[in-house]
């Protein structure tokens, strides 16, 4: 399987921080979105950043930022299919997804999924830890595109809900805090702890 690009999920509303960009907060010397990068970009071919709004806010990343095209904050799965539109003009054939506000990722996220896909013969692969399942963590076939539009068009929100119409397989990572995501203030103070 070739090196998939790299999508980082930032299109959501971050209610429970008061709403703003999650990943432009600060963590230690730098923002939470430059520790996704740093962990996540090594490993694909080439990186963007899935966000809403005003691209302009993150013209300091330099990686390309590309809107949902689903109206009305679909949720993950309408960041996927923006990112798997991308990728189609790129001429790749996968993409992995990362959440913005996840500092810790595993730096070995993109093997492990691409592995878990192989193994199983699938095409998906999703991740997941003690806690269960981490959806916004994918490896996503840029062929089954259209079946995504099709489905959000349908109103489906759910990322499971599609995945396993595709038998997505599972990859299973053994530490809970590579998936710590930074939902509230209490959450960032807890990171920077983490550190």
């Amino acid at each position: 399987m070739k090196q998939p690009l790299g999508v980082i999920l930032a299109g959501g509303l971050a209610t429970r921080m008061g709403g703003g960009d999650k990943g432009l907060l600060r963590l230690d010397d730098q923002t939470i979105l430059a520790h996704v990068i740093a962990r996540f970009e090594p490993q694909v071919a080439g990186l963007a950043l899935n966000a809403n709004g005003d691209a302009n806010r993150f013209a300091n990343i330099g990686l390309p930022v590309i809107a949902d095209s689903v109206a009305g904050f679909a949720g993950p799965l309408s960041g996927v299919l923006a990112g798997l539109d991308w990728a189609a003009n790129q001429g790749a054939e996968h993409i992995v997804t990362a959440a913005a506000d996840t500092p810790f990722l595993p730096c070995d996220a993109v093997p492990q999924l691409q592995l878990a896909a192989e193994m199983a013969g699938v095409d998906i692969a999703l991740a997941a830890s003690p806690n269960g399942r981490q959806p916004t963590f994918g490896l996503w076939p840029v062929r089954l595109r259209e079946d995504l539009r099709a489905a959000l068009d349908g109103g489906l929100r759910k990322v499971v809900q599609w995945t396993s119409k595709h038998h997505a397989a599972t990859a299973e990572f053994p530490d809970d805090a590579a998936f710590f995501n930074v939902n509230t203030p209490e959450d960032l103070i807890t990171a920077r702890g983490m550190l």
